[in-house]
């Protein structure tokens, strides 16, 4: 998992303790939970690998905080799963599956309903 997910998990849930549907203790758990399973590896935003394939990516997605979670993806796993629809998108452009092939050709993106 990315470091700027947890940073997303944890904006995410500042809007919700400030509408009071939680806790911030109950979401200090869950992110600690994350970040310290070891089951889980955390990846560096600096990385130079992701770094340069988020450039890349750059060129294709509006968010660059999408471009970082997306690229430690495709770098260090074999699918993402994300319901964002300009992610999703990617699947259809020449340029995304250029590098795709070039960086880790099994890599999918994947909506949740695919894999349950």
């Amino acid at each position: 998992m990315s470091q700027i997910t947890v940073f997303e998990l944890s904006a995410k849930a500042a809007k919700y303790i400030k509408e009071n549907q939680l806790s911030p203790e109950r979401v200090t758990r869950g992110i600690s939970a994350i970040i310290y399973n070891d089951a889980i590896e955390t990846i560096p935003i600096h990385d130079a690998t992701i770094l340069q394939t988020s450039f890349k990516l750059r060129n294709m997605l509006n968010d660059f905080i999408d471009c970082l979670i997306l690229s430690s993806a495709m770098n260090r796993s074999e699918a993402v799963i994300t319901e964002d629809n300009e992610i999703q998108c990617l699947k259809k452009t020449t340029e995304f599956n250029n590098l795709v092939a070039d960086l880790n050709p099994g890599f999918k993106i994947l909506r949740l309903t695919e894999i349950i």
